[in-house]
């Protein structure tokens, strides 16, 4: 009858410049697709340069090579007979654009530029790229002799418009379109199209994924259709990992899922489905609405059928329920499969840890370790691609790793740094749970170092200083505990740089950070200390989200040194030890718990809140637990303290984007570093607040 279709979408791993690499990966997802009997591939957002370029998009060499990758795509046999849709800038009219460029049999059918732009968040779209705002409109666009010589084609469509085959009609979204109130598939459906695609380039970030599935579930229940999403995966050279989540649905439903989280660098998802269902969807449930208004789609003609005559056999795909990653297993996975990208590219031989004993580090070991079970098991599905670049990272052509624990040993390295202000429980922690988890372990004894550059001082100034416990001022002690931090530093990246050298073997260490979301708002951390790194996988996550994975490992990994880490107050250990123990807690440094850290930055990001609205909200949501005036003060507490310290996320460590409120500053969390502290007009409103409060409150 000729009705149903085979469509293929896919998640590739793509690499901002890395045009052989992305090329390379490009061919295997058509190679697949075709295999699996898909007429038509859609490709992820800037397939072709890789979505991370940033400012590298403004380089004529950019544009350069994206059209010497098309044209090696438009002249390979592995994109014949099937019609691609890949993605590149493209300029015209010497303005640059986000493209789709669909092709079929060395012929480009259409080139359709984004027109509503990622502009929020850590997204920064149209400083490199403008909209087509020009609703239907489509305009020729003239092709460079390299793509002319292979197509024959002096100009082809350019523009709002979509791809008619003689069978059905195909309509493009691009990533951010699809999240907008003015989505274009809503006009499009109106207007006869039956097959929707998005490529996008969407990142992770916890607890996100249910929203893209149910716009896509949205955008096709309302008026019916197929929908295709391709999405970006990986790290291509920054903070973001983008999670995947290949699909297709029809008419409300998901058919077909790809992985969230993968170590595959190419997945492709087929889905047949009947074009009839479509059709017989939008009869009872849109008929009323399908004439629109608007003016029609632009529609370029392609003489290609995406069915068959001979199809009744041909099975289609049925509805499946969307698995959905709790918090947990996200953290567990997605900073995981970030780190092994950014170790395999980076061309380093593993990494170290300053491992503490406390929650943060420990989640940072544990994420390394799942990092390890995520590659043993790429290798016992016969992932090659997987087994060639730990082979390359391990410096053994012959190794194949047979336990995470025993692969953790050749990459990981972690070393507790002791200082006379450490506590025996914490350096048995570390301990026990570097030996659960594989990893090499060290002990190092700072105090040689921290005594030396203090007897420097003494030498110059001829003072010396003390901690608040033995009589010093509070300046004293802060430098003190500072002092510690970043011999840390020092040394953590002295041994990262030898210890491999120490054992003979070939290579360096990446540094990993340990510091997490809520340290980062408050600036509770030395600047330039031991969570200073290379990268830091735990910094966009909550303390109360790492406890929670913490326990999570306990039951998956069998972690059970964990516990011991779970059940210890947190604390930073550089002040003295009192009877041995520690005395020092970091919610007391502070002046507030870790809980309240996470509510007061939600506020200040998500809900944009400066200090007189965010006393304003928490005076109702802690009304059974503060006064009027115990709010106004932990609301001025943690604004002093984010202002004073604000200068501190300009040298933060690059951290895997993770939550929403992230105080990053690049690119994310766009805040001055220099502030004035005192907040007076903010801090007198809050105080008038309290004081209006106070008199209309009846007297008992």
């Amino acid at each position: 009858m000729g009705r149903k279709v085979t469509l293929a979408t896919c998640s590739l791993n793509q690499w901002a410049l890395d045009f052989d690499g992305n090329l390379e990966r490009i061919l295997k997802s058509v190679e697949i697709a075709k295999a699996n009997g898909a007429k038509y591939r859609l490709g992820p957002e800037l397939e072709i340069s890789g979505y991370g370029c940033a400012d590298h998009f403004y380089e004529s060499d950019t544009l350069l090579h994206s059209f010497e990758v098309l044209r090696k795509l438009l002249e390979s046999p592995i994109t014949q007979d099937i019609i691609c849709d890949v993605g590149m800038p493209i300029m015209h009219h010497n303005v640059r654009y986000n493209c789709r460029v669909l092709f079929f049999n060395r012929k480009i059918l259409l080139i359709r530029p984004k027109m509503l732009m990622a502009n929020h968040g850590i997204y920064r779209e149209m400083r490199w790229f403008s909209p087509w705002n020009q609703l239907r409109i489509v305009e020729e666009y003239f092709l460079p002799r390299m793509i002319q010589e292979v197509t024959g084609q002096d100009t082809v469509p350019f523009g709002d418009c979509v791809l008619s085959t003689k069978d059905t009609c195909i309509g493009t979204e691009i990533c951010a379109e699809l999240w907008n109130p003015r989505s274009p598939h809503i006009q499009m459906g109106l207007d006869g199209v039956e097959i929707f695609t998005n490529s996008s380039a969407s990142h992770h970030e916890l607890r996100k994924a249910d929203q893209r599935v149910n716009l896509i579930k949205s955008a096709t229940t309302k008026s019916g259709g197929i929908y295709l999403y391709a999405n970006q995966r990986g790290c291509d050279g920054d903070r973001l990992y983008y999670d995947g989540c290949a699909m297709v649905a029809i008419n409300g439903d998901v058919v077909a899922q790809g992985a969230q989280f993968s170590l595959k660098d190419v997945e492709v998802i087929t889905a047949t489905l009947d074009l009839e269902d479509v059709r017989s969807y939008r009869g009872e449930m849109c008929q009323p609405n399908m004439e629109s208004e608007h003016k029609s789609c632009h529609r370029v003609k392609v003489d290609f059928s995406l069915s068959s005559c001979d199809d009744i056999y041909l099975p289609t795909h049925q509805p499946i329920t969307w698995h959905f990653h709790t918090p947990e297993e996200e953290i567990s996975l997605g900073p995981a499969c970030w780190l092994w990208d950014y170790l395999r590219r980076s061309g380093q031989a593993g990494f170290l840890l300053p491992l503490s004993g406390g929650v943060d580090s420990s989640s940072t070991a544990c994420i390394v370790h799942s990092m390890c079970v995520l590659l043993c098991q790429a290798v016992e599905d016969g992932n090659s691609q997987v087994l060639q670049d730990v082979r390359r990272v391990v410096g053994d052509e012959s190794y194949r790793p047979q336990h995470p624990k025993e692969l953790c040993g050749r990459v990981f390295t972690t070393c507790y740094m002791a200082s006379e202000n450490s506590s025996v429980d914490t350096c048995n922690r570390a301990k026990d749970l570097a030996n659960q988890i594989g990893s090499s372990h060290m002990n190092i004894n700072i105090d040689m170092a921290v005594k030396g550059i203090l007897g420097i001082f003494s030498v110059v100034t001829g003072k010396l200083p003390q901690f608040r416990a033995n009589g010093g001022s509070h300046r004293e002690n802060l430098a003190l505990q500072n002092v510690q931090a970043r011999v840390r530093m020092v040394l953590a990246y002295l041994f990262a740089q030898l210890s491999l050298w120490a054992r003979g073997k070939p290579g360096g260490l990446l540094v990993l950070g340990s510091a997490n979301v809520d340290e980062s708002l408050t600036g509770y951390f030395t600047k330039y200390d031991c969570s200073s790194a290379d990268i830091n996988p735990i910094g966009g996550i909550s303390k109360t989200d790492l406890k929670s994975f913490l326990l999570y490992c306990v039951e998956q990994f069998q972690l059970t040194a964990l516990k011991g880490i779970l059940a210890a107050p947190p604390t930073a250990e550089l002040e003295p030890l009192t009877d041995g123990q520690v005395s020092q807690t970091d919610e007391a440094d502070m002046g507030m718990t870790y809980s309240e850290l996470s509510v007061f930055g939600r506020l200040r990001k998500i809900s944009k809140c400066g200090p007189f609205s965010m006393f304003c909200k928490l005076i109702h949501m802690w009304k059974d637990a503060l006064s009027p005036m115990e709010v106004a003060q932990k609301v001025k507490r943690f604004f002093v303290m984010y202002s004073v310290n604000r200068h501190k996320m300009t040298t933060v460590t690059p951290a895997y984007h993770a939550e929403s409120y992230s105080p990053d500053d690049n690119r994310f969390d766009l805040r001055p570093f220099l502030y004035n502290a005192r907040w007076t007009w903010q801090f007198r409103s809050i105080d008038n607040q309290v004081s209006q409060m106070a008199k209309n409150t009846p007297k008992q």
